[in-house]
């Protein structure tokens, strides 16, 4: 069985950076800053329902969702094909990223699909947290992420089972977040 904190290949480029790496001497003799972005998650009716952060850590990139104003319950997170967010269904977002053909779940035998991320649990106050880590890059034009439509992270109505294909059960698509290159 896979576990919630897995590493998957992200082609995790697309993730909108704020700042690129220093150069040396800014951040210590030898080292690199590391990239990452910050960026709105959005709800059908355009409020700010919480943060996506992305950071790259070595080989792999951290992928945290910081939800503040989402229904209580456990919803299912997913990396989608398209970096577009339109509102009310954000069906423009299309399918889960899947460049590999596998299956959907992090349970299913033949899964998962590159997008499959771990559930987000929010309580009463609408907040809730999910992290993952998975190999990738936030260097442009290094993954599949970086293709001329970018991509996207959904968040769903309800959770993601881990198995059924292709899309785990997990409901309408709630809150969305375009995941971009980097413009520098």
């Amino acid at each position: 069985m896979r576990t919630m904190r897995r590493s998957a290949w992200l082609a995790g480029g697309a993730l909108m950076a704020l700042g690129a790496c220093a150069p040396a001497g800014q951040a210590g003799e030898g080292e690199m800053r590391p990239r990452q972005f910050t960026a709105p998650l959005m709800d059908a009716q355009g409020r700010n329902v919480g943060t996506v952060t992305a950071t790259q850590r070595g080989g792999n990139v951290h992928v945290q969702v910081a939800a503040t104003g989402l229904p209580a319950g456990t919803h299912g997170t997913h990396l989608h094909e398209a970096g577009i967010c339109a509102a009310p269904g954000f069906t423009t977002a299309g399918g889960h990223l899947n460049p590999t053909g596998r299956q959907h779940g992090m349970r299913n035998p033949n899964g998962p699909h590159l997008g499959d991320l771990p559930n987000l649990t929010v309580g009463a106050d609408g907040r809730g947290s999910m992290e993952a880590t998975v190999a990738g890059t936030l260097t442009p034009g290094q993954a599949p992420l970086f293709d001329a439509n970018g991509t996207a992270l959904v968040v769903h109505a309800t959770a993601d089972d881990m198995v059924t294909d292709p899309s785990g059960n997990s409901g309408a698509r709630i809150a969305c977040v375009v995941l971009a290159a980097p413009t520098q």
